[in-house]
């Protein structure tokens, strides 16, 4: 369930807005981050009383002129609007026949036949824990140096919080943790499974899971990543994502982002011909 989710969603985006950006002053001696509660209730055209309600989860059914208009006030951007829609979607009665969410760690057999068409590329399938539950041999070259596939059950999110070496495959080891936890706020879903998962990690980690999961990020995704091997540097990798027919799951592809990539790849024989470099023609 995503109770109070609408709400919460709502504070954080409040509290991430400086009153400048809104065309209000900055006075001295402010002790809250953002902007207050009456200074959006103000800008939205609604009561501090009623802002308190949303936010707080006890009213979670405002109307769409409401919502609007918070959203207005806040300069919210595409990404933020059409998750808030889907959060109203959610909060206007998805739960009063919610479906039951199974998190299979299940690959299914057609789709181990394209892995295997796949190889030796790197490609893996991936659900919405970020579990790594099948994989091609060329990914397990290119990856098991860094320690990612260590655990019985790897876990490419809880390889990022809590391994030390995930800080030295990757060079923003910050933007790569805020992509992370983007993917897992917005294939929540009203998961309870997702939440006792984000619960463990934030227990595990302490303030640098919890701080980014509050702050609730959404998009902002890059272009490629770069990642620094153990056996051949530094690399630079591009990812195309496939849905697959079980909801939970996405069949991702390594694509070298340039052409030093590409080679390097090909030293450790995971690449194949037609995966090129992104833009080299």
């Amino acid at each position: 369930m995503m109770e109070g989710e609408l709400g919460a969603f709502l504070r954080s985006r409040r509290e991430a807005v400086t009153p400048a950006q809104v065309g209000l002053p900055t006075g001295a001696r402010r002790r809250t981050p953002g902007l207050r509660r009456a200074e959006l209730a103000t800008l939205a055209g609604i009561s501090v009383e009623y802002l308190a309600r949303i936010e707080q989860g006890r009213d979670t059914r405002p109307s769409a002129k409401v919502l609007s208009a918070i959203a207005e006030a806040l300069n919210l951007g595409e990404e933020d609007i059409g998750f808030l829609n889907s959060l109203a979607a959610f909060s206007n009665g998805a739960e009063l026949c919610p479906r039951e969410r199974r998190t299979s760690r299940v690959v299914r057999r057609e789709v181990r036949a394209i892995l295997r068409q796949l190889e030796p590329a790197p490609c893996f399938v991936v659900n919405h824990l970020s579990d790594l539950l099948a994989w091609t041999d060329g990914y397990a070259r290119l990856m098991r140096p860094t320690g990612v596939l260590d655990q019985d059950e790897p876990n490419l999110l809880w390889f990022v919080f809590t391994d030390e070496r995930a800080r030295a495959v990757y060079p923003d080891w910050s933007g790569v943790a805020d992509e992370y936890v983007v993917d897992l706020h917005e294939l929540r879903r009203g998961d309870a499974v997702v939440d006792a998962f984000a619960e463990r990690l934030a227990t595990t980690v302490g303030a640098e899971f919890a701080a980014r999961w509050e702050r609730r990020p959404l998009g902002g995704r890059p272009a490629d990543r770069e990642m620094t091997h153990p056996d051949i540097g530094t690399v630079r990798l591009s990812f195309e994502t496939m849905q697959l027919a079980d909801p939970d799951q996405r069949l991702v592809v390594l694509l070298p982002a340039d052409a030093a990539t590409e080679a390097k790849l090909n030293r450790l024989n995971v690449n194949q011909v037609g995966l090129r470099a992104v833009g080299s023609g």
